[in-house]
């Protein structure tokens, strides 16, 4: 799943959650779901900085090397 998409259907359950209403049991399907795709989300983040930051860093030891 793309990060826009999971973080799209993170705000999805977090409005379903915030609604209330729900029986318990669909809460803690939702709210596992949603831990889920944050975790995820957050992996994504992580490597698209090390990806950021991986060419930053080649970046400026090219410029030193001139």
């Amino acid at each position: 799943m793309k990060y826009e998409e999971g973080m799209q259907r993170l705000t999805e359950i977090v409005a379903k959650l915030e609604e209330g209403g729900l029986p318990l049991e669909d809460a803690v399907t939702l709210y596992s779901e949603g831990a889920a795709l944050a975790a995820e989300c957050e992996k994504e983040l992580n490597h698209a900085r090390l990806k950021i930051e991986g060419i930053g860093n080649a970046s400026d030891t090219s410029t030193e090397e001139s």
